[in-house]
C-alpha cells in the first residue's frame, strides 16, 4: 500500500518569476506529486530577445553552461545570474556549491532541452549518471534559475515495460512537457505512483497558448480529442469537475480532475486534467484503441491544460505502480520533442 500524497501537481506554464535552485529539487515548471513546486504566475512571458542569441552575445550559449560550471570559471557564470538569483545566492556561495557538485565528475551530457512561454531550460546528467544540473534563461539570456542535485536512478522499475504495447493518446502534433526516466526530464520520476507518468501540451512558435493566457480557449491543447491508447474495458469516469479558470488557479482536492481509467488486461491507462463534461465513455463501456474517450481540459490541480498519462499496475492511481510504458514503434518520448501522431498510426 502506498501513502497518498497530500496533493499532486500538474504545472505547465514556466514561470515569470525567479527562485534559487542550487542543491534543491524546486523547479519553476510542470510539476506532478511533488509538494516543493514553485506556483507559477499567469502573467505572460514576452517573447524578446532570443534566448541562444541573447546568451551568445553576453558570453556564452545556453548549451555551454555545463563547461563554464566544470571548468570553475564562476566569476563568468556569476555574471550571467539575474538580479534576483543574486539576491539569493552569492558568488561564493556558487563556487562552493559549484566545487562541490563538480567532484568526480568528467564530463555533463546534455539531457534535454526545452525552449517555451520565452524561457529556455537545459538539463545534464554526469558521466556516471549519479548528478544533474538544471540552468535556464530568460528572454533576455540571464540565468534565472540554477539547480543542482543528486540523482537516483530505479534500475529494477526503469527496465521493466508494460506487457502490452499502447500508441499515442492523442492525434496531431504535441510536446513532451515531462517525460523520461529520471528527475530532471521527468518531476513524477520521484514518486513511485507515478513515476513513468507524462504531462502532454501542444504548442506553436515554441508558446502553449495564443492570446489572454488567463483563458483556457488560449491554450493550443484545450478541447483536444484524447483517445484510447489500447483496447479495453473502462473502470472509472469522472467527469463533472469544472476546468481552472483563470489559468494558474488550480484544485488540489479533487487532484486528477475529470479522468478516464481504462482496464487493458491488468495494466490500467490513466488519462487525466480531461474537459469537464467531455468524457464520452462510462464504467463496462469496452473501447478499441483509438477511439475518442474524451477532450484535454484544464481540472483538478493543474496550471495549465495538458494531458497526463500514465500505465500503473491498478485502477486506482494513489495505490498503484506507474509503469514504463512500450510504446507503439518503439517511440520513446522525452522532455522537449515534438512527437507527431500521424507518424505512429
Amino acid at each position: 500500500m502506498y501513502k497518498k500524497p497530500k496533493k499532486i501537481i500538474h504545472k505547465v506554464i514556466l514561470n515569470t518569476r525567479t527562485a534559487l535552485a542550487v542543491g534543491s529539487l524546486s523547479l519553476l515548471m510542470a510539476a506532478c506529486g511533488g509538494e516543493n513546486a514553485d506556483v507559477p504566475t499567469t502573467e505572460k512571458a514576452e517573447q524578446t530577445t532570443n534566448p541562444a542569441t541573447a546568451a551568445i552575445l553576453s558570453g556564452f550559449a545556453p548549451d555551454e553552461l555545463s563547461k563554464i560550471l566544470l571548468d570553475g570559471k564562476y566569476k563568468e557564470l556569476y555574471a550571467r545570474f539575474n538580479q534576483p538569483l543574486k539576491d539569493e545566492i552569492s558568488e561564493t556561495e556558487l563556487a562552493e556549491t559549484g566545487k562541490e557538485f563538480t567532484k568526480g565528475i568528467h564530463t555533463l551530457e546534455k539531457a534535454s532541452t526545452m525552449q517555451l512561454n520565452g524561457f529556455d531550460r537545459r538539463t545534464w546528467v554526469s558521466d556516471a549518471g549519479n548528478k544533474g544540473l538544471v540552468g535556464m534563461f530568460d528572454p533576455d539570456g540571464m540565468i534565472t534559475l540554477i539547480q543542482v542535485q543528486e540523482l537516483t536512478p530505479s534500475p529494477e522499475t526503469d527496465n521493466v515495460l508494460s506487457k502490452h504495447e499502447y500508441a499515442l493518446p492523442f492525434e496531431g502534433d504535441w510536446y513532451v512537457f515531462w517525460g523520461g526516466e529520471n528527475v530532471l526530464v521527468n518531476y513524477h520520476y520521484e514518486l513511485e505512483i507515478q513515476r513513468y507518468a507524462y504531462d502532454f501540451i501542444q504548442t506553436k512558435d515554441n508558446y502553449s497558448y495564443k492570446g489572454d493566457p488567463l483563458k483556457n480557449e488560449s491554450y493550443y491543447a484545450f478541447g483536444k480529442n484524447i483517445l484510447a491508447p489500447a483496447d479495453g474495458t473502462v473502470v472509472s469516469v469522472v467527469n463533472d469537475i469544472k476546468d481552472n479558470e483563470p489559468v494558474g488557479v488550480m484544485n488540489p482536492n479533487q487532484a486528477t480532475g475529470n479522468i478516464v481509467v481504462i482496464d487493458h488486461g491488468g495494466e490500467y491507462s490513466h488519462l487525466a486534467h480531461l474537459k469537464q463534461g467531455s468524457v464520452t465513455v462510462k464504467p463496462g463501456d469496452k473501447v478499441e484503441k483509438g477511439e475518442v474517450i474524451g477532450l484535454t481540459g484544464n481540472s483538478g490541480n493543474t496550471s495549465e491544460a495538458h494531458l497526463h498519462f500514465q500505465i500503473s499496475d491498478g485502477a486506482d492511481l494513489f495505490t498503484s505502480r506507474a509503469i514504463r510504458v512500450k510504446w507503439e514503434q518503439n517511440l520513446k518520448p522525452i522532455q522537449g520533442e515534438t512527437i507527431s501522431a500521424a507518424n505512429y498510426r
